[in-house]
């Protein structure tokens, strides 16, 4: 699918659209992560990045990739040591 938007002139002197479309994609996948809507993979995919540079996005961005607390992760470790 093909989304097309209207952008002022000056605004294309700045940057080549296919750096505008990349920044937009990654831009849009970054929010769909961050709200849950798509996993870490559909949003890399989208971003047409591998999943690691999507998680490097990610870390600059402030967005946590690995979602669970501390005391969720030591209640995890535990349960896998009493096994």
């Amino acid at each position: 699918m093909q989304i097309a938007i209207e952008l002022p002139n000056d605004f294309m002197t700045m940057q080549s659209e296919q750096q505008v479309k990349q920044e937009m994609c990654l831009s849009y996948a970054l929010r769909l992560y961050k709200t849950a809507q798509v996993t870490i993979s559909k949003a890399a995919v989208l971003a047409n990045l591998d999943i690691y540079e999507f998680m490097s996005r990610c870390k600059e961005e402030q967005i946590p990739v690995i979602n669970i607390t501390r005391d969720e992760l030591l209640e995890e470790l535990e349960s896998m040591a009493s096994q």
